[in-house]
């Protein structure tokens, strides 16, 4: 015994449903160039922030817990900048362009080894800010709150 199944004809004409569709893949490829461009400017933001706000920044950071008894390192990979720990190179912080979300920002990538154990966990420089509008008391601050544990043992 066979059930069929009645199905009701929808409403909606098949011509408009064609036509709102390719209104929306239309307005989904301009949403992504519109994307693209914003990830252009953020990445071109973030290269002149990671030059002339943040390494400075780091470097006399740096500089000053070296005359502290505190040894780091300062590396600027292409497109990165990490303060690394003398003692060990597993204890760092880094910048990093976060693109995940509608408004790209900067964030800390803090890394702690603790024996075996390795914690990680990532913070916005600051959250409410542009990529190109952040400040070297924005980048000094963030980094003042997360040196802590490096430099508490």
């Amino acid at each position: 015994m066979y059930l069929t199944l009645m199905t009701r004809k929808p409403d909606i004409e098949t011509s408009e449903v064609r036509k709102r569709l390719k209104a929306a893949i239309e307005q989904s490829r301009r949403a992504a160039i519109e994307r693209r461009g914003q990830l252009d400017l953020a990445a071109t933001a973030y290269t002149q922030f990671l030059e002339h706000t943040a390494a400075p920044v780091v470097h006399v950071l740096a500089n000053v817990l070296l005359a502290e008894g505190y040894s780091f390192t300062v590396f600027t990979p292409n497109g990165g900048l990490r303060m690394a720990s003398a003692k060990s190179g597993d204890d760092y912080i880094e910048f990093a362009l976060d693109t995940s979300r509608a408004e790209p920002f900067v964030l800390l990538r803090v890394n702690q080894a603790r024996g075996r154990r390795v914690l990680q966990h990532e913070r916005p420089v600051n959250a409410r800010t542009a990529v190109d509008h952040l400040t070297e008391e924005d980048v000094l601050q963030a980094l003042l709150e997360e040196i802590a544990p490096f430099v508490e043992r």
